[in-house]
């Protein structure tokens, strides 16, 4: 019997060897926080859904809010508007409060506001290595994107515009950090293949 279960080890360890190093990383894991998930951060993560499709990235997106309303849930009005006019039907989201899982599962969470990572990393201590703005981690500097929540359409659209920019530069960087973890691995593989 053990001499199976050596066998079968080996196997297993051989045909993980065969496998692409991106493949043994697995898909890229972003996690988007904002207060209420309603409307930055659930834009931002269907923002990062199309941009990685478009560019073939391997990842997947979730998004989050730090005090979820129960009584709030659905997508905010002008945040589904905005996306209703380029063919996207948001309708179906319900609001997530963060978790524990999320934030050990998450390779990179990305905050809408600097509040909103200090209080992640307050609860969250040992997630400070992969929790950033998302302004901060794309290159911006600190700035934080303007919360719309209630106020005219027009706030709606600079929002929408400014996460335009930022949203695409944080997933190419993940996806380019992921990439040199890929490399690094393939690397130490190649140096202990005989």
């Amino acid at each position: 019997m053990k001499e199976i279960i050596r066998v079968l080890g080996a196997l297993f360890l051989l045909a993980l060897s065969l496998l692409p190093a991106a493949a043994q990383v697995g898909p890229l894991k972003i996690a988007f926080v904002d207060t209420g998930n309603t409307g930055r951060s659930i834009t931002a993560e269907t923002m990062a859904r199309i941009y990685a499709l478009s560019h073939t990235i391997d990842a997947r997106f979730i998004s989050r809010g730090i005090d979820v309303n129960p009584y709030e849930e659905k997508v905010e009005m002008n945040a589904q508007v905005l996306w209703s006019r380029k063919g996207v039907d948001l309708s179906g989201h319900v609001a997530a409060q963060v978790t524990d899982r999320d934030m050990k599962r998450s390779d990179v969470v990305l905050t809408l506001t600097q509040k909103h990572k200090d209080h992640l990393l307050a609860v969250f201590p040992e997630a400070a290595g992969k929790t950033f703005t998302l302004s901060e981690y794309a290159g911006s500097g600190p700035a934080d994107v303007e919360d719309p929540w209630g106020k005219p359409m027009d706030a709606y659209e600079r929002m929408f515009s400014e996460l335009t920019t930022l949203v695409p530069t944080a997933v190419e960087k993940a996806a380019a950090e992921r990439a040199a973890i890929a490399a690094r691995a393939a690397g130490t593989k190649a140096k202990t293949t005989p």
